[in-house]
This record gives structure tokens, C-alpha cells and sequence, in this order.
């Protein structure tokens, strides 16, 4: 992983994000660069979703590996903006898809302040969607992990989280914010992520798949070969 930023001129502000999937890491990576800025002797400060009480509780952000840090609980960016203080060089917002849409303006603030700004999240909901304000913050961040985990079913690299509800995939219209551990996710890959719904109709977009293939310009490695 980069630790770009850590090396950057003093007031150079910068946003990095480490997201991807459940198990995956996220929170262990985000612990790693903090530490590595307290070792630089930075001024930190740390804060996570207060909906994340897993693990070590809500004081603290750690990871599914046992890896822990102390951290601010927030319940909305609000809390983010009036606690920053204005000699902190780092800041690390962890389970930031938890939050409102106004933490992208918040961190994108902070960064132009001058600070580092590390945020990690899961990008995705169970739903295979954006989650919260994650889209808006891949695409202003400087620099984006995305990390992955193994798929429970077929062992592929897993980019999607499985909810599963006694067992059984929960369906499309299930609510979004539900905090859970093993017990409620699994990491699983594209094909065998499952969203049932009874009323989303995917048939549409099935009949016009390749209904105007006949047309379609399609390049092979002979396409190489022809002059330019």
C-alpha cells in the first residue's frame, strides 16, 4: 500500500481513500497508515461512525484481524467539522459511508487546509450500489485502494457483501444500514452475489442485451495487423 501523502511538503492537503468489500482490510490498513504517521510524528486525529460498535466498541476502530487505535465516535460530519483542530497535519475517518453526504465537503475542507486526510469504507451496499457518500469521495480523492476479499462460495477475489437473513439472501427492498459481522455478511465475488427482489424487473435490460450485435464493430488480434 502507498504512503504517498506521509512524504508530501508540510500544507500540501491531500484526500486518500482504502475501500472494497467486508473482510477485506480496510479498517487494518487504515490503522497501519496512522501509526506510521504517529511514528512521524504527525498530530492525528481519528474518528469513526458511531453506528460501528463492533470489536472493540465505539471508542476504538479495529479490525477483523484483532488490530486496534483509539478513535472519536461522530454520528454526522457536523461532529467531524467542529472537533478538527487546527494544528492537526492527519485525519482518519473510518466506516465514513455511515455518514452523511456533507462529510465529502467537510474532508474536502480539510484537505485544503493543508491536512492528510485518510478515510476508509466500504464502497458498495449489499445492494451492489453506491454506498452513501463513497461515490463522491472516490472521485475527489487523490488516491483510492481498493481492496478485496475471497469469495465464501467459489474462492475469486470478492467485491460484493452478501447480506444474509436467517441464512437466506436478503431481499432488494431490505433497509441499507444494518451493522452486522460474520453472522449477517459474507464477502462474495459478482456472479455469486445474490439481491432477490419482487418487484425490481431486470427483463428489459436482458432483451436488448446484444439486439443490435449484427452491427457491431468487434476487434481481434487480427485488427493489429491492418495498416493504419
Amino acid at each position: 500500500m502507498r504512503d504517498i501523502a506521509l512524504y508530501h511538503g508540510e500544507g500540501h492537503g491531500w484526500i486518500e481513500v482504502v475501500t472494497g468489500v467486508m473482510f477485506s482490510g480496510k479498517s487494518e490498513e487504515m490503522i497501519r497508515r496512522v501509526r506510521r504517521a504517529l511514528i512521524a510524528r504527525r498530530r492525528v486525529q481519528v474518528f469513526k461512525s458511531a453506528l460501528d460498535v463492533r470489536y472493540a466498541g465505539v471508542m476504538r476502530i479495529s479490525s477483523h484481524n484483532g488490530a486496534e487505535v483509539d478513535a472519536v465516535p461522530v454520528r454526522n460530519s457536523r461532529e467531524v467539522l467542529e472537533q478538527a483542530h487546527p494544528d492537526t497535519r492527519v485525519f482518519a475517518v473510518d466506516e465514513v459511508q455511515f455518514l452523511d453526504e456533507g462529510i465529502v465537503d467537510v474532508i474536502q475542507l480539510l484537505a485544503d487546509r493543508g491536512a492528510r486526510v485518510i478515510v476508509a469504507g466500504i464502497d458498495m451496499d449489499f445492494r451492489g450500489e453506491p454506498f452513501g457518500p463513497m461515490g463522491r469521495l472516490l472521485a475527489v480523492a487523490e488516491t483510492v485502494d481498493k481492496l478485496h476479499a475471497i469469495c465464501v462460495r467459489c474462492g475469486n477475489p470478492a467485491t460484493r457483501n452478501q447480506r444474509l437473513v436467517n441464512g437466506e439472501p436478503a431481499p432488494y427492498e431490505a433497509p441499507v444500514i444494518q451493522v452486522g459481522g460474520h453472522e449477517a455478511y459474507e464477502a462474495r465475488c459478482r456472479r455469486c452475489h445474490e439481491v432477490p427482489s419482487a418487484t425490481r424487473d431486470q427483463t428489459s435490460l436482458l432483451d436488448a442485451l446484444g439486439a443490435g450485435a449484427e452491427h457491431a464493430v468487434v476487434l481481434t488480434h487480427e485488427s493489429l495487423r491492418r495498416p493504419a
